[in-house]
């Protein structure tokens, strides 16, 4: 077993991504950011849909059309190819993400 909130590391020169689990079409990652942001003119521009939830500290990801806020327990669905980027994680402590990737949707929430 394992915890997805422990080993947080104190000092985080970069951003840390660690895929969680792996299979044909789907992928499962923990993020986890510090004060970190995307560069200025970076865009995601991905070819997998993209599922997100915030399990601590908060985020706001910015869209071509919008941003939003992003707290504990926040989730979003961002479609493959919606171009987001990453405006600002909180500064004084950890931002932990799941991220679920996968090609096709059936449903969602």
């Amino acid at each position: 077993m394992n915890n997805i909130l422990a080993d947080l590391p104190d000092d985080l020169p970069a951003e840390l991504t660690q895929t969680l689990l792996q299979a044909n079409d789907l992928r499962i990652e923990r993020i986890i950011s510090h004060g970190h942001s995307s560069p200025a003119d970076f865009w995601y521009d991905q070819e997998e849909n993209e599922w997100v939830l915030v399990l601590s500290g908060s985020a706001k990801l910015q869209f071509e059309e919008d941003s939003v806020e992003m707290n504990p327990g926040d989730y979003i669905h961002i479609a493959a190819r919606r171009k987001h980027r990453v405006e600002w994680t909180k500064p004084d402590e950890p931002t932990v993400w799941l991220a679920v990737f996968y090609k096709e949707a059936t449903s969602a929430l």
